[in-house]
Order: C-alpha cells, then structure tokens, then sequence
C-alpha cells in the first residue's frame, strides 16, 4: 500500500482543477443564467447529494475491506480487523471475487430503487418549486429526467471506486478525475454560450461520467486481474454480504444524519425563503464545500494506508498523519476563508454576477459551521479503520434534531439565512463537534 507525495500532489491538483472548474465555469452560470435558475440548480444538487444515502454506507465498507484484501487478509470480518502475522502476504483473489460480486448485485438494485424515487417523489417535489417558477417549466423537467438517470448511472457504477481506492490507486483515480474535469468545463463552458443553460451543465455532467467510468473500469480490471478473477473460486456473496452489512448500515444512519445537518437547511429553506435568496446561499455554501473538499484532502489520500497500518497494528504512524491533516485543515481553512469573505464578492462584481453572495458575516457563520463537520468528518475517518462504527446514533440523532428544529422554528418565527446555518451549528457544538475528535485523539494517542 505504496501512498505518498505523489497521490497527494495528483489529489492537489485534481481538487485544484475542481475549484479552477467551478471558478471559471461561475462566471458563465452567473451571467447568463437569472438568479432563479441558479436557485433550482442549487436545488437539483442538493437533491442529488441525498441519493449518496441510497449507497448506505455500504460504498466506504466495500473499499475498506478491498484494502483488507490487498493487504493479505484470508477472511472479512463483520466488526473489528485481522491483524496481519505473515510478511508480504498473497492476495485471495477468491475473496475479491465475491466482493466484487456482491458490490454488483447490491448496487444494481440501489440504482433502480433511487431512479424510481427520484422520477416519482423527486420530480413531485421539483413541480412544487416550479409554482413560483417563472421560467420554462420543460426545460426543468427535462434537465431533471436527465440528471436522475446519470445519477443513478453514477451510483450503479460506484463499486468502481471502491476497487481503485480501496487497492491504493489514489494517482490514478486522481487523473482520471483531471480528465473528468477538463471535459466537464469544456462542454459546459460551449453549451451555455450556445444558449442551453442548466442543460449544458446536465449534458457535461453525463458525457464526464461515462468517460470516467470506463476508464477506471480499464485501469482496475487488467488483464491480469481478470485472469486471477476468472482462476478462483468465489467466496459466498451472501455471507459477504451478511458480514458487510451491520457496519454499512451503521454507516449509513450517520451518513443520512449527516446530510441532514449539512443539507437539510436549504430543502427546507426553499420552501419558505425566495428562489433569489436561495440562489445567494446555495452558491455561497458551494463555495464552503469546496474549501471543505480542500481540508479534507490529505486525511482522504492517506486513508487506504491508516486502513493497511491498522492491520499492521501501527498506530504510532496512523497518529502521525492525523495531527498533519488537521493542520492542513486549519490552514486551508484559514486562508480559503479570507478568499471566500474578501475576495470572491469583489470578482463577482467584476463579472457582473446576477448572484451575490451572502453577507461576510454569514459566510463566517457558514465556515465555523463547515470546519467544525469537516473536523468530525475526519475522526470518524480514523475510527472507521478499525472497523467498527461508535458514532451512527449520534449522527442520526443530531441530523434529526436539526430538521425538527428547523421545522419549528419556520412555523414560530420567520426561517432566515442566518438561522439555517446556526440551528446545525448549535446542535453539532453541543455532542459531535467535541465528541468524536477527542474519541480518535485519545484512541491513538494512548497506544
């Protein structure tokens, strides 16, 4: 499991070109798109984030036990780790093989079940945000049909991750992911000055997936690894799935409770606030995320390594790349912030956006927000290594609370900008902010 500066550099740079892609095509959006349209669209994404709970956390078990295989591992376990007691041990392809099958046959029927609610439910959900929609309603149908398709297409696809990551491949899912993005901005960028606007970005969208995904199909499956897949025999894909299942669905309960407190605010927002002001704090929080995206990134390369240095029983080592991803997180937050708050209104205004950002005041809000869930996010990485999932109640819990919360608050009093981003904050800083980081701290500091 061979990770080092050079899948981070690549990381960097496809993270880089992430936020290079959003900066340049922004200005397009902004400015040829009206401020309603940017609001549906920050709708679609976020509605398309929640079809990620379909996977159920089934998607960062696959890859960890893909990483317990290559490390040597002769069985999956359904809690807990084999620790390794023979040097440069021999991959069971037997094993892998039936992973494999049983990562398709759950991901096939995930993909149905969510295209199905995403055309029935979802597409009633978007003709209630059209009422007040003054635009083509067609034109947003059509963009929806479209993404629920490429996004199950996506999801049915996912275990494709799972194989190169979990097997330490990060430089070249991270090349992929260039490439990926170059045509995404260059399609997207030609079609909306052709006049296709929300449909250029669904269009750029589905040809950068199909691309993506076969190539990583290419780069897992050699020659090679299909002719040792095709030599073994495959272990049972039921009982795979019986000792994958308890801690996936763990994982997905804290997933679920973690869109709630990071997405649920704008659902739930675009039924009381104007699509203009949703417009402001979705581009707004899409440019968070893309700091957040930024923190995280060395704690997510070396994940695949803690995962191998757990099995090695070395967390000396594991100690030593937390304390440097959260000093890398404090820093991009600290310097991404001060763009965000200083910098990006002024090109906005240069470009003469028909979006603005939210206040500087509400983007610090924001940001806290963001760094205190960026920080939860990565301990919970820690812990996940070991195999066990200490943190899903917690999750669903908090996720809940701050639906309910802001439910209640929208009937009382008037549902604002800045209550949608406190009510998370406040019940994150009460349990999970401060929990689950010094949980990882201590766990690794004390062996």
């Amino acid at each position: 499991m061979n990770i080092g500066r050079n899948d981070i550099i690549w990381n960097y740079l496809a993270t880089f070109l992430k936020i290079a892609n959003a900066s340049m095509l922004l200005p397009f959006i902004l400015k040829k798109m009206p401020a309603e349209m940017v609001g549906i669209w920050s709708i679609f994404v976020t509605i398309s984030s929640f079809i990620v709970l379909m996977d159920f956390g089934f998607s960062p078990s696959f890859t960890r036990n893909v990483t317990y295989i290559f490390s040597g591992v002769k069985s999956l376990k359904s809690t807990g780790y084999e620790v390794l007691s023979e040097v440069n041990p021999v991959v069971d392809y037997g094993l892998l093989k039936g992973l494999i099958s049983s990562m398709k046959y759950f991901y096939r029927r995930v993909a149905l079940i969510a295209l199905f609610i995403l055309l029935t439910l979802g597409t009633f959900y978007i003709s209630t945000i059209l009422k007040t929609y003054k635009g083509s309603h067609t034109e947003i149908y059509i963009c929806w049909i479209l993404l629920s398709v490429i996004t199950c297409y996506n999801l049915y696809t996912l275990y494709y991750d799972s194989l190169i990551q979990g097997k330490g491949m990060i430089m070249k899912d991270k090349q992929v992911n260039i490439l990926g993005q170059v045509i995404y901005l260059a399609i997207s960028i030609t079609l909306i000055l052709l006049g296709y606007r929300i449909l250029s970005i669904i269009i750029a969208q589905t040809v950068s997936v199909i691309v993506m995904r076969f190539l990583l199909y290419r780069i897992f499956f050699t020659k090679e690894i299909k002719e040792k897949l095709e030599n073994s025999e495959s272990k049972s894909q039921n009982d795979i799935l019986k000792i994958i299942y308890p801690n996936a669905v763990k994982i997905g309960l804290t997933s679920l409770g973690g869109i709630l407190v990071t997405r649920s605010s704008l659902i739930i927002g675009s039924l009381y606030l104007s699509l203009n002001e949703i417009a402001s704090y979705g581009i707004s929080m899409q440019l968070v995320s893309v700091i957040a995206g930024l923190a995280s990134i060395y704690i997510a390369t070396f994940q695949p390594k803690i995962v191998h240095l757990r099995v090695e029983h070395n967390n000396k080592a594991i100690f030593r790349i937390y304390k440097k991803a959260i000093l890398v997180m404090l820093l991009t937050y600290c310097v991404g912030g001060i763009g965000l708050c200083f910098i990006a209104p002024f090109f906005l205004d240069l470009i003469g956006s028909q979006t603005s950002l939210m206040p500087v005041f509400l983007l610090i809000i924001a940001l806290i927000c963001s760094l205190v869930e960026t920080n939860v996010s990565m301990s919970g990485t820690i812990l996940l290594t070991k195999n066990y999932v200490p943190f899903f109640k917690a999750s669903l819990i908090s996720g809940l609370a701050i639906v309910l919360l802001l439910f209640l608050y929208s009937k009382i009093w008037s549902l604002g900008l800045l209550t949608m981003m406190l009510i998370p904050l406040t019940v994150n800083l009460l349990y999970q902010g401060w929990k689950w980081p010094l949980t990882a701290y201590l766990d690794l500091k004390n062996k």
